[in-house]
């Protein structure tokens, strides 16, 4: 909830923290003010305080979650870090023929890793199609995820000339996925900390550049509740600057996958 005593700053940061649970510290209060410049632009207020106190009036309304939504860190691109994408490949390959790998990935933002993913697999046919789930707490940045829709400089960000061609058509300026290539990933808005987790264990889970955002207390949390959706012998993909080690006892680095994170010995007794 916004409160007027603790500035436009510190009330954003309070409103984004409250919806998400994503903190920005007080050493960066500074990049609110430019996150909030198309909010401002759009709404007709020049400065933060008549922001804030349209917000204020209508704490649940549109306004207020545009503003989380472009408070929200959003970088992505496609095939981020290609070290990533060919461990996970490793992983989905280990898992028994018998059963359909399923991967999840939390906080996908506008998309370009789940469907990174599904252009690796449906590329190599001859590695199993894994079931692909991607949340993300934002409805705005899923629904741009969901149509597949990305500028100049986003589709030229990881992805090469041929799979542009590949997978993309450009309409009225912007590259826009094939159906066929979105229809092979579920986009759902969920946040991390509070809504209830996807139904069934998952054999790899990518949360990539997530927890950094998160207090210590609820980084714990949602470390947890990923150590739930997860199978046993699969393995957490974090961010290159993000380690379990230190903050969690539900996992430890993986003995199988040189980078990635597995559920603890009592995290795995007690599945």
């Amino acid at each position: 909830m916004l409160s007027a005593r603790s500035g436009p700053t510190g009330e954003f940061a309070a409103l984004l923290e409250a919806r998400t649970g994503q903190r920005i510290e007080a050493s960066r209060h500074w990049r609110i003010e430019t996150a909030l410049k198309p909010s401002m632009r759009d709404t007709g207020h020049d400065c933060l305080e008549t922001l804030a106190k349209a917000v204020r009036a209508d704490r649940n309304g549109p306004l207020a979650d545009r503003v989380v939504d472009e408070l929200l860190n959003q970088e992505s691109s496609f095939f981020r870090d290609v070290a990533v994408f060919d461990a996970v490949a490793e992983a989905v390959a280990a898992v028994p023929a018998t059963r359909r790998p399923r991967i999840w990935s939390a906080g996908c933002s506008t998309g370009q890793e789940p469907l990174s993913l599904a252009m690796m697999f449906a590329e190599n046919p001859g590695r199993p199609m894994p079931e692909i789930v991607a949340t993300d707490v934002s409805e705005a940045v899923l629904a741009r995820a969901k149509a597949g829709r990305y500028t100049q400089f986003e589709i030229q960000r990881g992805l090469s000339v041929r799979r542009m061609m590949r997978w993309f058509d450009t309409v009225d300026g912007e590259w826009v996925a094939h159906a066929g290539l979105t229809r092979l990933v579920s986009f759902r808005r969920m946040n991390l900390v509070a809504d209830p987790l996807p139904i069934g264990r998952f054999d790899v889970i990518l949360c990539r550049n997530v927890l950094l955002y998160f207090p210590p207390d609820l980084r714990r949390k949602v470390l947890a509740r990923l150590a739930q959706a997860l199978r046993p012998d699969g393995v957490l993909v974090l961010g290159a600057g993000e380690t379990v080690i230190g903050q969690t006892d539900a996992f430890r680095p993986s003995q199988r996958f040189r980078g990635l994170y597995e559920p603890a010995i009592a995290t795995v007794a007690a599945a």
